[in-house]
């Protein structure tokens, strides 16, 4: 008789409940972890990595009593697609063999920038998804990258970043989708869908607040109180999980002194408990081990393994660590129950269940030359770099004129890295294998600019260093030409090997080494200067700004970046993306979003000015939507407990397609506790043919507008309060006024996130 639990028909619970009883304990333990077989050039890609993981076990000694996750087989080291399908097939084989019940592993990758693979589609930084304020592009873009996943037999991603920035000093903001919550939300549950919609199980990062860490030092401790956490940090994670993330992982850092990892608040009574979430919890990479080595809090492996386990972290990523021997002993000898360790299996098996990983006959792809840079994929990937694209500033030199004399100059001019960000696969890997080629083909700003324009090129100085000699030769050709085009910006790299990135922190965001330098002396030339931007995090250009001629900023936009950048700057694209994150004027040491109160923005009682020098959701363009009207649909009333609405008529007068992004702001003049001054609750992009009009309409509900009360429970309160409505949080075109109207009304996690939006062309 079959046993139930290899029985496809069969319920997911029915089947787990089944095995779960057959299992030993080392059975269930070794479900608990990942194993990452490095090769011996591979301990550089994060600090402490050899010696946190330890000598390389036996292959087979790890696997005899089963696997939980196959950690980075494609992602490690530059395999070709047919090459990483043989190494995967044959250890999931060995896998199966290994343990009583045939169980297979479930492999992950990461995803961040694309498949984090050799020869797959590098897409543009999460920076520039955001930019886009494009959701539907970015659930296409997701969409591709699962079915790159899925061509691999890899069933976890570990995307999307949700940790909203506090600060733009921390080197991960290129990771993020910016300082809004709404907009991370928004575009992180696109991304959700798209993932989760190929089959491949997203993971949400990081759980929570990691953002937040003081003086912007990674993994440094973070001082944040419960309404911070409520109302900036969770709504991403809550809009993303209703999209469908099966994964959440937790952030390294301790909040108040308590280590995510080993908070069992946050992890069981908060995300279980409170927001239903079913899925698995996966540890950060060695956030288990850490507990001891790092945080302190843990006497030894046994002890970590406790704290995790009772926290609600299923899964010890990469290796196995304190999952392994010391949970066993810990169990055994009566210091940690073995219910919990019941408790992390039922949800690890569950998933494999859905992943078809328990059904009979399962087997891994079988090897093949599969095409990871797909033509389709490089379309999506070049409409992403176009569409998130921000001009900042114009005076009318952009765009660049037929025949124009173009210098090329800069550090990010000429070369294919200055398209990528740390967790794209030559930056994060390759980097180790300087001997092997990027896999795609990545051009650069000078390339796709000679296809249009006679240009000349220097370099003038790199990303850090550089000499006066290079200085001024770049000054020489700037001076011989119409208009000079300088590159400059971020190296993206890991752990301090470069200006932005995971460890790549800064002290305060002045452009890295000598570009400022290179900038005056192109400036004294004469010459228009147009500035383009390739960079992780916004940087404080002032100093420099009302002197150029364009200020153009691309963030990391993929390895077709370089031509959305050239498409731009030639006039073939409208410029039309939106900055997902304020660019800061003179004092960019100041820690500072357009999410502050009153007393965070300019007064009489502090001699620090912060008002940005590029507010959140600037952007400029070539041609532009006529904002034809604003208005509200309900009358000045609005229920706490109903919906208003908001209506923008838009037109198109120019002769070529335009694109704008709708956002509107909340304003509370008076609350219980202190809010910003304005927050977005609703955005949306809307294209337009030349002579097309359209009519936009957000349907509002009040629970958009509640807030984490002096008790700590989120309500919805009456009283007067300003929909802004307009071009950015600065370029405000209407104003609708409204009463909230009704008693003051709690609301749960299962409240309104977003409003909904129709679109109608007239």
């Amino acid at each position: 008789m079959t046993e139930l639990w290899r029985d496809p028909t069969a319920s997911t619970d029915a089947r787990v409940a089944d095995l779960m009883p057959r299992m030993t304990l080392r059975e269930k333990v070794s479900q608990l972890s990942g194993i990452w077989w490095l090769d011996p050039e591979a301990g550089g890609m994060a600090p402490m990595l050899r010696e946190t993981l330890g000598p390389q076990p036996d292959w087979d000694e790890l696997i005899e009593d089963g696997l939980g996750q196959l950690t980075r087989t494609f992602g490690t080291g530059p395999l070709a697609p047919r090459e990483g399908l043989e190494l995967l097939a044959q250890r999931q084989r060995d896998v199966v063999a290994a343990n009583r019940f045939g169980i297979p592993a479930q492999a992950h990758e990461e995803c961040l920038t694309g498949l984090a693979v050799w020869g797959a589609t590098i897409y543009p930084s999460p920076l520039c998804w955001a930019a886009t304020f494009d959701p539907p592009l970015v659930e296409r873009m997701a969409g591709q990258i699962a079915a790159s996943m899925r061509d691999l037999g890899v069933h976890q991603g570990l995307a999307p970043v949700l940790d909203v920035v506090r600060d733009a000093r921390w080197g991960r903001v290129e990771e993020t989708l910016g300082e809004d919550p709404f907009l991370v939300g928004l575009v992180g549950s696109a991304y959700v869908r798209g993932l989760e919609s190929g089959g491949v199980v997203a993971t949400l990062k990081h759980f929570l607040s990691y953002s937040a860490s003081r003086a912007a030092r990674n993994l440094a401790p973070v001082s944040a109180g419960p309404r911070e956490l409520a109302d900036v940090f969770l709504p991403p994670f809550e809009m993303a999980l209703r999209a469908g993330a099966r994964s959440v992982m937790n952030s390294y850092t301790d909040i108040d002194g308590v280590p995510a990892a080993a908070d069992p608040e946050l992890f069981t009574t908060l995300l279980r408990d409170q927001l239903g979430f079913e899925g698995t919890v996966a540890a950060d990479y060695f956030s288990v081990a850490f507990l001891e080595s790092l945080h302190r809090v843990a006497g030894d492996l046994g002890e970590a393994a406790r704290l995790a386990l009772e926290a609600g972290i299923d899964i010890e990523l990469p290796s196995p660590k304190a999952y392994d021997e010391p949970l066993r002993a810990a169990v055994t000898e009566g210091q940690v129950d073995e219910k919990v360790v019941d408790r992390a299996l039922s949800r690890v098996l569950r998933q494999k269940c859905e992943l078809g990983l328990l059904d009979p006959g399962w087997a891994p792809p079988e090897p093949a030359d599969v095409d990871l840079d797909r033509p389709e994929s490089r379309a999506v990937a070049l409409e992403v770099a176009q569409r998130s694209v921000v001009l900042l500033a114009n005076d009318g030199v952009l765009p660049l004129r037929d025949g124009v004399r173009v210098a090329v100059v800069g550090p990010r001019a000429d070369t294919p890295q200055a398209m990528q960000g740390c967790y794209a696969f030559p930056m994060h890997v390759l980097v180790h294998h300087p001997e092997v080629e990027d896999g795609v083909v990545i051009r650069t700003v000078r390339e796709a600019l000679a296809d249009t324009y006679d240009i000349s090129y220097e370099l003038g100085c790199p990303v850090l260093g550089g000499d006066d000699a290079d200085l001024a030769a770049a000054a020489a050709t700037a001076a011989a030409a119409d208009v000079c085009v300088v590159v400059l910006g971020d190296q993206a790299g890991l752990f301090g090997r470069g200006t932005s990135g995971e460890g790549c922190d800064v002290p305060d965001l002045r452009l890295p080494g000598r570009q400022e330098e290179l900038l005056g002396a192109l400036l004294e030339t004469g010459t228009p200067v147009v500035a383009v931007l390739l960079v992780g995090r916004p940087y404080d250009v002032s100093a420099f700004a009302p002197r150029l001629a364009g200020l153009v900023c691309g963030f990391f936009p993929g390895e077709e970046g370089a031509q959305a950048i050239a498409d731009v700057l030639s006039g073939r694209v409208n410029p039309s993306g939106r900055l997902p994150v304020s660019f800061p004027d003179a004092g960019s040491t100041q820690p500072w979003t357009y999410l502050s109160p009153t007393l965070a923005r300019l007064t009489d009682v502090s001699s620090v000015d912060p008002t940005p020098l590029y507010p959140f959701g600037h952007g400029l363009s070539y041609a532009c939507a006529t904002w034809v009207s604003v208005s509200g649909t309900s009358g000045s009333r609005w229920d706490t407990d109903g919906t208003t609405a908001v209506e923008v008529e838009l037109a198109n007068d120019a002769d070529r397609d335009v694109s704008e992004v709708v956002q509107v702001y909340l304003h509370d003049p008076v609350s219980s506790v202190v809010r910003p001054v304005q927050q977005l609750i609703g955005a949306v992009r809307v294209d337009l043919a030349p002579g097309e009009r359209a009519r936009v309409r957000l349907d509002l509900h009040a629970d958009l507008t509640s807030l984490t009360g002096r008790d700590l429970v989120r309500v919805v309160e009456p009283g007067a309060v300003e929909l802004r409505v307009g071009a950015s949080s600065e370029d405000i075109r209407g104003v609708v006024a409204l009463d909230l109207v009704g008693s003051s009304r709690q609301v749960g996690h299962d409240r309104v996130l977003e409003p909904t939006v129709s679109l109608r062309s007239q």
